[in-house]
């Protein structure tokens, strides 16, 4: 079998609560490659107990149950600041989506002297959603002037189809509208058990956007030197 197989098979079965040295047998494989293939699993409590039942210490039990709660601490924590938030930030009205938009294209856009025109590329769905709807309600930009690239491993090649669905049903833009494809030269050959989840990067280009460049730059250089109350820190 294949070592991409094995290490599919492994991460299935360690992800089912079996031991190391268990894998190891079944798949006739060493324990240090099982270790390997598995290492960024992590069981649940209730798999670890069941596991390690019959060897487990009080000591070892003591350590397990601190980590369970630590981790669950951090969760409400994590949950906490996420119920803050949203009650923070309940709507963008248009000038604030404005200030956002112009702050992630500063960030994350193409600006490019050579090139002029309004590109910007991210793996996020929810950043190319925002993205889109910056352009079409700050600048009136009809969807028909986008146009959409993807930017995936070659190794998804065959996958290609399913991640332009994707995108399309992400970002509203046609598939008429997509243009070919960047394929990223391979690394590596291996199979891995996230393959179907991956759909890379998806670059939103405005066409005839030459002009709608320039004010998207004079934008930047606005927020640039926007004045904001800093105290008695020297502005930027």
């Amino acid at each position: 079998m294949a070592e991409s197989l094995l290490r599919l098979e492994a991460r299935k079965l360690r992800s089912n609560g079996l031991s190391h040295r268990e894998i190891a047998r079944r798949l006739k494989v060493g324990r240090g490659a099982v270790g390997h293939w598995v290492r960024d699993i992590i069981l649940t409590e209730e798999q670890l107990i069941l596991l390690r039942q019959s060897e487990m210490t009080g000591q070892e039990k003591g350590r397990l149950k601190s980590a369970t709660l630590k981790k669950e601490n951090r969760r409400k924590i994590v949950d906490n600041f996420k119920d803050l938030g949203s009650k923070q930030i309940q709507y963008l009205n248009k000038r604030e989506l404005l200030l956002v938009g112009v702050a992630l294209y500063w960030a994350e856009g193409s600006k490019s002297d050579q090139v002029r025109r309004v590109e910007f590329c991210n793996s996020d769905p929810v950043m190319i959603k925002l993205f889109i709807k910056w352009l079409m309600d700050c600048f009136e930009v009809e969807k028909e002037y986008l146009r959409a690239i993807i930017g995936i491993n070659q190794i998804h090649t065959y996958r290609e189809e399913v991640v332009k669905d994707y995108w399309s049903n992400i970002s509203g833009i046609p598939l008429e509208q997509f243009r070919k494809s960047s394929f990223k030269k391979a690394k590596s050959k291996k199979i891995y058990d996230n393959m179907d989840r991956h759909f890379g990067t998806l670059t939103i280009r405005v066409a005839k956007s030459t002009n709608l460049y320039y004010k998207i730059m004079g934008l930047i250089h606005g927020l640039h030197l926007a004045k904001i109350n800093l105290g008695n820190v020297a502005q930027w």
